[in-house]
């Protein structure tokens, strides 16, 4: 149990008298870093305290990962001997941080004093005794602070006037100069070096549009490529998108490729599942020849780029039957005892265009570097962000191994885990450095679901190392609620998405098409586009582009709604509607969300606001404006009335004013 680190002065009234027993956050003792991005800070609390009744000097050390000196900030005690300060990221570099304590002879000593003095007792020996802890710290202090502490030393010991004596032993000013001069190798210091993974702010904020490049020729039913889906991008840039996700751009095996609606048929003609990888013409590092080159693929990044928008790659690793690595390195995949390959399953299911790379082979080593050069690979070529498919289904080791080679070298790399998969699974991966997470959050369905959901993945301890990524659908992805819910769920599902989250997805077009048609008893579409090429009415009528285009906006102009971990719930008396709030750090950005679950018939409900949160009477008026709408309404005190009519609106997202 002991915290403290063994010094060069080792002594009596300093061994063991000081525990440091927790500090927080930390993640699995030290092993894993929190994470931030600049802007952000790292608040820590660390319990520390000491026998007896004597005081503490209390500290958190903060630096650069790496830097030789420490940056001290005093922490403040706020009761059951549990400290408190922060610290904020200014820059984009890992940090580091700790805790150490030291008793506080002289701050003790004064607290005796002063006790004395309103008592009216004589001080002359309690001010001899104050003089030695000055010249004590003084002996070891600088040059520059000694010389002070020597006279005031002398100024208790011999001053005619006890008065003034005594006015200069309580000074603040003195107590300041003795915290100074305390020699840093008496502090006790907690055993653990603890870190923080610093990213780039779209680590934090970004809206994520995924489409499918073939679907996007020139004419309908033609094979897109990256030159004709180019013409895309200012449209998903006006929709206010900062990353577009592809699904793999890589040559599609012919062995036992899809069909139509996940058919084992294929027939003549059809594209195949981009997740089926590899085939003749090339695996992993290589592009569909029918969507273009590498200088195509680049030409695409530089349109993107030029609108505002990243281009993030899956990245999956498993291989069609196909792929150059069957026949170039068959140990690395497994095989049956009648000398079949194994191939993906999920009984009674068989993906027989999909074989599962074996992480445990033998020649483990050389299959784990080339691994880390497909990500290295397309960083050459310009990407910075991958969205990873399945990693749960790869050992942690690897996924440990693998993000810590990529960012020592490209620390700006996000990587987006698409782990629909056991909450300890899916956070011991963000663990492993994935910097944002797939969640929860499509099969989250009522308030009380959300208010739970939200609760542990945005204010627990989990919040400092798991950031959520909320998608309301994917290409494999169409629950219930939306297959029955009409626009009105749209709207509402994007809504929470956006404002829950301060990053989020849609798989598009056929989100904002609202296309709703299952494949019968399954959560999924039919006829999905993962095996088929589509022809997109992009402007149907009822289309959600003005709306998402708005909700972007809305986040993009409301520094509140670019973090997640700052989300309060509030009391709303009625269980189909959902409130919470958000503000800024600086608190000049307050944002309301009231949601209806009820897609058919208005709700209302009486609210209570968080006037005494806002520092506000209970008396205050609020003026607030319907971002979606426009509308403004005037509150008074506590208590609000809301009224949300589906066929409308299904959602508000007020900006709160102060009166």
């Amino acid at each position: 149990m002991a915290t403290r680190r063994k010094t060069k002065a080792e002594s009596a009234e300093h061994f063991e008298r000081i525990m440091i027993e927790r500090v927080i956050p930390e993640v699995d003792g030290g092993r894993f870093p929190v994470k931030r991005v600049p802007g952000e800070t790292v608040e820590v609390e660390a319990h520390a305290f000491s026998d007896g009744h004597d005081d503490l000097l209390v500290f958190l050390l903060y630096r650069k990962a790496g830097a030789a000196l420490w940056s001290r900030v005093p922490m403040v005690c706020n009761g059951n001997d549990e400290w408190r300060a922060a610290f904020s990221i200014k820059e984009r570099a890992d940090h580091e941080y700790t805790v150490e304590a030291e008793m506080d002879e002289f701050a003790t000593w004064q607290k005796g004093l002063r006790k004395k003095q309103e008592a009216g007792q004589d001080l002359s020996v309690d001010l001899q005794i104050g003089a030695g802890i000055l010249k004590k710290v003084a002996a070891s202090a600088s040059d520059e602070i000694a010389p002070k502490l020597t006279a005031w030393a002398r100024e208790l010991e011999a001053s005619p006037d006890q008065a003034r004596a005594v006015a200069r032993a309580l000074a603040s000013e003195t107590h300041a100069l003795v915290v100074e001069g305390y020699a840093r190798e008496r502090f006790v210091r907690y055993p653990h070096i603890l870190k923080v993974a610093v990213d780039r702010p779209r680590a934090l904020f970004s809206s994520w549009y995924e489409f499918f490049p073939r679907s996007w020729g020139d004419k309908p039913g033609e094979h897109g490529s990256f030159r004709t889906c180019q013409r895309i991008l200012p449209e998903i840039a006006r929709m206010g998108f900062n990353v577009i996700y592809l699904p793999p751009i890589h040559p599609i095996g012919v062995a036992h490729r899809k069909g139509k609606n996940n058919s084992t048929t294929c027939l003549p003609g059809e594209p195949g599942c981009p997740w089926a990888i590899g085939s003749e013409e090339g695996g992993h590092k290589t592009i569909h020849p029918q969507l273009g080159t590498i200088e195509d693929f680049k030409a695409f990044l530089s349109k993107a780029a030029g609108l505002g928008l990243e281009v993030a790659l899956d990245v999956a690793f498993q291989c069609s039957p196909d792929h150059p690595y069957v026949k170039a390195h068959p140990q690395w995949f497994l095989w049956r005892p009648d000398g079949t390959v194994q191939y993906a399953e999920n009984p009674p299911k068989k993906y027989e265009d999909v074989l599962p790379i074996n992480f445990e082979t033998e020649d483990r080593e050389a299959l784990w570097q080339e691994l880390k050069s497909v990500f290295l690979f397309w960083i050459e070529q310009g990407v910075r962000i991958f969205r990873v498919d399945n990693p749960h289904t790869k050992p942690f080791m690897f996924w440990d191994w693998v993000i810590a080679e990529i960012r020592k070298d490209h620390p700006d790399v996000i990587f987006l885990a698409e782990a629909f998969t056991r909450p300890k699974v899916m956070y011991r991966l963000a663990k492993a450095g994935f910097t944002q997470s797939y969640t929860y959050f499509t099969w989250r369905n009522n308030k009380h679901e959300f208010m739970d959901y939200m609760n542990e993945i945005a204010k627990g301890p989990v919040a400092e190392f798991f950031r959520p990524n909320f998608w309301p659908n994917t290409p494999d992805i169409l629950v219930p609620h939306l297959q029955t819910g009409g626009r009105p769920m749209f709207i509402m599902r994007a809504v929470l998405a956006s404002t829950l989250s301060s990053n989020w997805g849609v798989y598009g077009p056929a989100f904002e098409l609202c296309l709703n048609e299952p494949f019968p008893g399954k959560e999924e579409y039919i006829y999905s586009e993962k095996y088929e090429i589509k022809s997109w009415d992009w402007d149907a009528p009822g289309n959600l582009k003005d709306t998402l285009a708005l909700l972007n906006r809305i986040r993009r102009d409301n520094a509140a709604l670019q973090e997640t971990r700052n989300i309060r719930f509030l009391e709303v008396y009625n269980d189909q509607l959902l409130a919470y709030w958000k503000a800024s750090s600086d608190g000049k950005n307050v944002i309301l969300v009231v949601a209806s679950f009820d897609p058919v018939h208005a709700q209302g409900g009486r609210m209570r606001l968080p006037l005494k949160e806002l520092g506000l009477s209970g008396d205050a008026v609020l003026e607030v404006q319907d971002l979606l709408t426009g509308m403004r309404q005037v509150w008074r005190g506590e208590f609000a009335d809301v009224h949300i009519d589906p066929r409308r609106m299904p959602a508000q997202v007020l900006r709160v004013e102060k009166k």
